[in-house]
């Protein structure tokens, strides 16, 4: 039995996903930058090749300005390079025009054919802070306006931040049928309100088992007002090897070199460096014990040099595996992983825990993904 009502009960696999270091975000040991891990097209996209023939099913593509590349480049990029893997591209609300994102979206929807998902993202812009409310109103409205422009035949919107009339959707339909599913979080109010209205996957980082129940429960609540249910996602580093004494002993090898100083400033160059889930990640490392575990296998030591997720389950191939397993039984259906550096742990996960587990694309199990290329204006239909 599942933690809280889910869209996915019967679904006896789990979309097991990778992670595309996009924004500076590798490291042989944290916080010690490594020319040859820059977050560059020819490294990063070699983690996607790497994820693709491991048999992960989906990797996110991270935002951030102050590192790394822009995601939708890359994304484009990684079409023709790819043929199984999905692209989880992470988009800031408002960064782009939303009619424009959504012919973006659409085109490479159709670039991807139907590999593309989503990950929602509502933060502050480079050089610019704004309240915490209008940075979800404003996230609400691209959301409903990109629905528009995936189910129906014209965009019309009336809100506080964007105004359109009669617009037809026909340059921005999308290959997939509803369009790309949506994943996001967040932990305020407004996060939660958003998330249970239109996300099709609410996103978690790292917490002991009881936090990641109550922050199900909290948000299945707010579904449940708008009469939906939800599929859940943890983001989630990992390192795992034959034994845990071996797991644990590379753990702390990773963070042998960190500089506390070094390791504060790359916290806090992020654009959601003050954001409430980050705050609940750092209260973890506060709450963890003396080796930095808060539960067994749960390690935070990997957040003193990264903002975000800040926690990673670490152990050996049957810890780990039994730890994902739980979590799926408790509702979670998506797992996005990562581990230092991104390529070598690729490698360890998919040859040692990947194997034996059954796994999915989400999309695909959605019924998302046509059988043959759509009658749209980018695939086979009528010519404008």
């Amino acid at each position: 039995m599942t933690i809280v009502p889910i869209t996915s009960p019967d679904l006896d696999a789990s979309e097991i996903s990778w992670f595309a270091a996009l924004c500076s975000d590798d490291y042989q040991f944290l916080g010690v930058p490594d020319g040859e891990l820059r977050s560059s097209w020819g490294h990063c996209s070699d983690i996607v090749k790497t994820a693709e023939a491991q048999g992960f099913r989906n990797i996110l593509c991270p935002s951030s300005y102050q590192v790394g590349q822009d995601t939708l480049s890359f994304v484009a990029g990684c079409a023709p390079i790819t043929d199984r893997i999905n692209l989880l591209a992470a988009v800031r609300c408002g960064e782009m025009q939303p009619i424009m994102l959504a012919r973006t979206v659409a085109t490479l929807d159709h670039m991807l054919e139907g590999r593309l998902t989503i990950n929602i993202i509502s933060s502050d812009f480079p050089g610019q802070t704004e309240p915490s409310p209008f940075r979800y109103q404003r996230s609400r409205e691209v959301v409903e306006i990109l629905k528009q422009a995936w189910t129906r035949d014209e965009i019309n919107h009336e809100g506080e931040v964007y105004q359109f009339e009669g617009l037809t959707t026909d340059p921005v339909r999308p290959y997939q049928s509803g369009g790309p599913l949506l994943y996001f979080g967040g932990y305020s109010p407004d996060a939660l309100d958003l998330c249970g209205e239109h996300c099709d996957v609410y996103l978690m980082w790292p917490e002991t088992v009881e936090a990641l129940q109550g922050r199900m429960r909290a948000v299945n609540e707010v579904a449940e007002r708008y009469d939906r249910t939800l599929d859940y996602g943890l983001r989630s580093h990992v390192i795992v090897r034959d034994t845990e004494a071996e797991a644990r002993e590379y753990a702390d090898y990773i963070i042998s070199k960190l500089d506390e100083a070094q390791g504060e400033a790359i916290r806090n160059r992020a654009l959601d460096a003050k954001s409430l889930g980050v705050s609940h990640q750092s209260k973890n490392r506060d709450d963890a014990d003396e080796y930095g575990y808060i539960e067994p296998h749960m390690w935070t030591g990997v957040g003193r040099a990264r903002s975000g997720c800040g926690a990673a389950i670490v152990g050996s191939t049957d810890q780990v595996l039994t730890k994902l397993e739980a979590y799926h039984a408790m509702g979670i259906r998506s797992f996005i992983l990562s581990g230092y550096p991104h390529i070598d742990e690729a490698d360890h996960f998919g040859t040692r825990v990947l194997p034996q587990m059954k796994t999915c694309s989400l999309p695909h199990a959605y019924g998302r993904v046509p059988a043959a290329v759509p009658e749209t204006p980018l695939g086979v239909g009528t010519r404008r």
